[in-house]
């Protein structure tokens, strides 16, 4: 394990081992100056947002002042705070948890379910599969198979996680043409994600990814899958010949159910005329 990696892994397991990751509970106005300095917004800016004044929102930061449910709400809104750690914040304030988190299985969640696999089916031929806010899979289509092919059983068993499939040296990372660039990639995004989320688990997952050491023969000139404009090309090797592809994510926008506001589908479009050509004709 490499000293950097070592050094990120534990940075992230002493996040968990915090008394806030352990489930120790902390004031309402602990978690409003936590979000708020992670926003970069000052307590003028913020109160200026809310509509409120910033003398009040200094008091309910410092304890002095017990915010409304409806000011929680306002706040959590105006800092953009995921649904999951909206609940936190309404319980730290002495509030019930206000959006409901279920399994995907959950028969009040089946017209989403059945909108999800409607998506993954469409796509094909191509790839496409739902992941949960950890990169785990919750569904695929069937062309994901052919990223999976010759993978050992403990990477492809449930939770199947598509980041150290990704990047394990016995994955797919060998077949990945342009892995450098695509593994800073998948760290970029991995760190847009925490930033977004502070979800210490999405921590400790890059600091596991970090120490992953490159394939025998990786190139280190990373001369291939050059960026078309915003788009980051994945390059794969198969018996085919080297396959194509860019990915877009997609998101609930509007959910207000934990679960679905947290589920991504990923779709891999082919960049190449070969590699529609090669798609449209494998089996499925």
């Amino acid at each position: 394990m490499h000293s950097s990696g070592l050094r990120a892994y534990h940075r992230a397991m002493n996040h968990l081992l915090s008394p806030a990751a352990r489930g120790t509970p902390a004031p309402i106005g602990h978690h409003i100056r936590t979000w708020r300095q992670r926003r970069r917004l000052s307590q003028q800016g913020l109160a200026h947002e809310a509509d409120v004044s910033t003398r009040h929102l200094s008091f309910v930061e410092t304890g002095r002042s017990e915010p409304s449910r409806e000011m929680v709400l306002r706040l959590a809104e105006r800092l953009d705070i995921p649904l999951r750690e909206r609940n936190t914040l309404l319980v730290a304030a002495g509030y019930a948890p206000m959006y409901r988190e279920r399994s995907l299985d959950d028969p009040e969640l089946a017209s989403a379910r059945a909108a999800v696999e409607l998506v993954l089916r469409g796509h094909e031929p191509y790839p496409a599969l739902a992941l949960d806010r950890h990169y785990n899979v919750v569904a695929a289509n069937r062309a994901v198979a052919l990223f999976l092919q010759g993978l050992p059983d403990d990477l492809l068993a449930p939770p199947m996680n598509v980041l150290r499939i990704s990047l394990d040296p016995r994955g797919v990372a060998p077949r990945i043409e342009n892995l450098l660039q695509w593994r800073r990639h998948l760290f970029e995004r991995l760190r847009q994600q925490m930033a977004a989320t502070a979800d210490p688990t999405l921590a400790v997952l890059l600091a596991e990814l970090e120490t992953y050491p490159l394939p025998e023969g990786t190139s280190t000139q990373d001369l291939h899958g050059e960026h078309l404009g915003v788009v980051m090309p994945f390059r794969m090797r198969t018996p085919a010949g080297v396959l194509g592809f860019i990915s877009t994510v997609t998101i609930f926008g509007t959910a207000h159910d934990v679960t679905l506001q947290e589920l991504m589908i990923e779709s891999f479009f082919p960049a190449d005329a070969f590699t529609a050509d090669v798609l449209r004709a494998q089996p499925l």
